[in-house]
């Protein structure tokens, strides 16, 4: 074998490519040197991205004769033989391999904690498996007896399960075959006349192997780096969102300037997604003028969305969102059956689908959604899930926008759901072992969760964005790199895995010193560019400060030249356009009928009641929210309802049965069962209200009172006006009068307030107003959770009432003369306030 350092680059017309062809030139010297074919010669490079590179460089330098075979491992083992994982292989197919780690588990006791345990034992055995891989098959067993020498012991407790998944892990990546080992068998030498080695940033441990086994026709190379610096660009940002924004104008002006192809280095995921949005705002889209080389993780696309909408959306208690959204997205459910669905569900606030499904039983949609679901009830294989899983999609009318889609195709090949695919998993053990619809929810979102996905490229790319170490041998006229800061850019990467120091050493892994070394000679690659931006945030989102990288530390420390460059954002002149208060006319609306919460609303803010009632922009009400004391209120009125109407039936019946039963009616309608830890602090409270209210209800009927009607809705004229409402409960007191009731399950000092408040509450006074009774008595029964109830009369109803009706018509008179509705902005109906976003109080003092 021969080490040999190609020679320093020489200046030419492309000085960034001068490098590669000294290094192509020494390939060829070595071929005529060493007598060997080049058609029968391997030029290994570190990554594929570099194959393109090198073979255009190759013809280029020497159209005539025969090319050398520039290959990766990955790419050469798939020429020299076909690789065909054995059932417990370690596969590198995250879906499959999470299968075999869960029968691995299972067989080594731990199949209780395999839903735990399976993911990080796949992490394991892969890393494991890039030394394991790198050895000949002959040589793997001692590798593992010798890393199983340097694991701790297996036992109980944490220690001894970490330890006993080590093993796992090293039993699982020792015995296993990998498409490499093609490499190692006698016909791959014989037909190699030479093999030459490109070392990358980071030692190759396969690579070096294939050095040592094919020794006598191994040249190793170490590409030439460029010594010269580009100009550097230092940008100190205030926080995240700055960042991204300079960094898509940097490379906005570098490409507009013809500096292309321009290098994004991505160091962050959720920082590069935001660049990458920003820059397709302006033209430069994912696909068309940028390639993305680092991809992105499959499960973070349209496509994964899709099905894991469909499958959340058939789970046994799957909410009224879920259904939604999977139904959504599915062309095959009607658009306008599913608008009304929704718009119902949500007007009820039903939050589960099963409770749902029972209110809408009958409906043709409902109907459709259920024979959908229904197949998926039930424990099965995994192979028939797959299938299953397939017919729901064509049932939907998913199956075909996945197929059209090149995010969906992978999707569909990440799980295996072509025919073939499924052929394939019912002849696989690990596929047959039976799981729930959750297990194998979760399973299918760590499948696509591991898999990556690269948006299809065509031509010639403006900008390109990979990692910092692919900038080996790349010649890029502009760098730009976001995420120069302590957190996203170490001087010693932390290695990934739990190993400690000592262990790496024993299992031959990367150790952090390594790590080092190739994140100095990739930083020192990206200095090397003509012009590089670099960019860091001087702040996380916490606000708490943050460092520039030690790497860029040590640059500004070197080079005190090195000054912050100017905002790359151009800047816009705006014209100072302050916002007015609104104040609409309402005259051409409708104003009638009025309710007790409109006519609340109009004397809180004009405008809140324009835009709310009378141009109805009611916003839609939330489903997947937690039980708060406004559901525990309205379980409350039902309850009592369902309870005195059950009493008026059966006056003798025991109470505290019929209440009870009411209790569990409502629970069952409400679909409170669905959520039995959310309500449980609620239905905790209620046996003491229980009691306390059947013994309020004694004394309040022993003073002669009686039940009379439960949340009636009255719907009536009052002189010019018409008013429209429901009284939670009206009483019949001994002289005939109706008492008119209100619940409130608020604290009775605040319940105290509401009476003494006169004219400012207008409850009870429109609740006499709607009653139509001459002289009616009215109050507010507080159900409070740790106080007896009590009734609070509301004294001088007949005044107030008079008072409201006066007040309502002289309002309801003005806005028909046209008279402004404008907002108010006082108070605190504001902080909660559906129209603040039209009312735009908060631009008000633009100036």
């Amino acid at each position: 074998m021969n080490a040999i350092a190609a020679g320093d680059p020489s200046v030419g017309p492309d000085p960034q490519a001068e490098p590669w062809r000294t290094l192509l030139a020494e390939v060829h010297r070595q071929l005529r040197e060493l007598a060997a074919h080049p058609a029968r010669s391997v030029v290994l490079l570190p990554f594929a991205q570099l194959l393109p590179l090198a073979a255009r460089l190759w013809a280029q330098a020497y159209p005539d004769g025969f090319a050398p075979r520039f290959e990766t491992t990955r790419s050469w083992a798939g020429r020299v033989g076909v690789f065909e994982p054995a059932p417990n292989d370690l596969s590198f197919d995250r879906g499959r391999d999470l299968l075999t780690a869960a029968a691995l588990l299972q067989g080594a006791g731990l199949g209780a904690q395999r839903a735990l345990l399976a993911a990080p034992l796949v992490q394991q055995a892969t890393q494991l498996a890039q030394v394991a891989a790198s050895l000949p098959p002959a040589l793997r067993p001692d590798w593992a007896e010798r890393a199983r020498d340097a694991l701790p012991p297996a036992g109980d407790g944490p220690l001894g399960l970490e330890g006993a998944l080590a093993r796992i892990a090293v039993a699982w990546a020792g015995n296993s075959d990998y498409a490499t080992d093609v490499l190692f068998e006698p016909h791959a030498a014989r037909a190699l006349d030479a093999l030459f080695i490109i070392q990358g940033l980071q030692p190759d441990a396969l690579s070096a192997t294939l050095a040592e086994h094919c020794v006598e026709t191994a040249v190793v190379l170490t590409p030439p780096t460029d010594a010269w610096r580009g100009h550097i660009a230092l940008h100190a940002c205030a926080d995240g969102e700055d960042e991204a924004e300079r960094a898509a104008a940097c490379v906005l002006g570098h490409v507009q300037a013809g500096r292309v192809p321009v290098a994004l280095v991505a160091t962050d995921r959720v920082l590069q997604r935001r660049v990458q949005a920003l820059l397709a705002a302006r033209g430069v889209r994912a696909g068309d003028a940028l390639r993305d080389e680092t991809g992105w993780r499959l499960s973070t696309t349209h496509a994964a969305a899709q099905l894991m909408a469909a499958l959340r959306g058939c789970a046994p208690l799957a909410s009224s969102d879920d259904v939604l959204d999977w139904a959504k997205l599915a062309p095959a459910f009607d658009a306008q059956a599913l608008a009304r669905l929704e718009q119902r569900l949500r007007r009820d606030a039903v939050r589960g689908w099963a409770q749902a499904a029972r209110l809408t039983q009958g409906e043709p949609l409902t109907a459709h959604i259920e024979a959908l679901r229904a197949p998926l009830a039930g424990a099965r294989p995994v192979c028939d899930w797959l299938a299953d899983t397939r017919a729901l999609l064509q049932g939907c009318g998913l199956w075909p926008l996945l197929g059209a889609d090149a995010a969906g195709q992978a999707v569909i090949a990440a799980l295996g759901l072509h025919d073939d695919a499924l052929a394939d998993w019912r002849d696989w053990p690990a596929a047959q072992r039976r799981v729930g619809l959750a297990e194998y929810t979760r399973w299918v979102a760590d499948a696509l969760e591991g898999a990556s996905f690269s948006p299809p490229h065509a031509g010639v790319a403006q900008v390109v964005v990979l990692p910092l170490a692919q900038l080996l041998g790349r010649a890029f006229a502009a760098l730009v790199l976001p995420g120069a800061d302590e957190q996203r850019l170490s001087a010693a990467p932390e290695p990934p895995g739990p190993w400690s120091a000592a262990q790496r050493l024993a299992l031959y892994l990367p150790t952090r010193e390594d790590l080092r070394q190739a994140q100095a000679a990739a930083w020192a690659l990206a200095l090397s560019v003509p012009q590089v931006d670099l960019l860091w945030r001087c702040g996380d989102d916490s606000g708490e400060p943050l460092q520039a990288s030690p790497l860029l530390q040590a640059l500004m420390l070197d080079d005190a030249r090195l000054a912050p460059a100017a905002d790359p954002r151009p800047r816009r002149r705006v014209a100072a356009a302050p916002t007015a208060r609104p104040a609409p006319g309402g005259a051409a609306l409708p104003v009638q009928p009025l309710s007790a919460s409109s006519y609340e609303m109009l004397r809180a803010c004009p405008y809140r009641f324009f835009a709310l009632r009378q141009l109805g922009l009611q916003e839609d009400g939330e489903l997947d929210v937690e039980l708060d004391k406004r559901d525990w209120g309205n379980w409350l009125h039902a309850t009592l309802r369902a309870f005195h109407e059950a009493l008026r039936a059966a006056p003798r019946a025991d109470r505290l049965a019929l209440i009870d039963a009411a209790a569990e009616q409502t629970t069952q309608a409400q679909g409170l069962h669905d959520a039995p830890g959310e309500f449980m602090p609620f239905a905790a409270a209620w046996p003491a209200l229980r009691d306390a209210y059947l013994q309020w209800l004694a004394g309040h009927e022993a003073g002669g009172a009686v039940f009379e009607a439960a949340e009636q809705r009255i719907d009536t004229a009052c002189g010019e006006l018409r008013l429209r409402g429901s009284i939670d409960r009206i009483d019949r007191l001994p002289d005939g009068t109706q008492l008119l009731i209100d619940y409130k399950t608020e604290s009775q000092d605040k319940t105290a307030k509401r009476v003494q408040a006169g004219g400012e509450d207008t409850q009870l006074p429109f609740y006499a107003l709607l009653s139509g009774a001459d002289t009616p008595r009215a109050g507010y029964l507080n159900l409070a959770e740790r106080k007896p109830p009590r009734l609070f009369d509301l004294t001088d109803l007949p005044g107030l009432a008079a008072q409201l009706h006066e007040g309502m018509a002289h309002d309801v008179q003005r806005i028909a003369a046209g008279a402004p509705l404008p907002a108010l902005g006082e108070g605190s109906v504001c902080d909660w306030c559906a129209a603040r976003g039209l009312c735009r109080k908060d631009f008000w003092g633009a100036v």
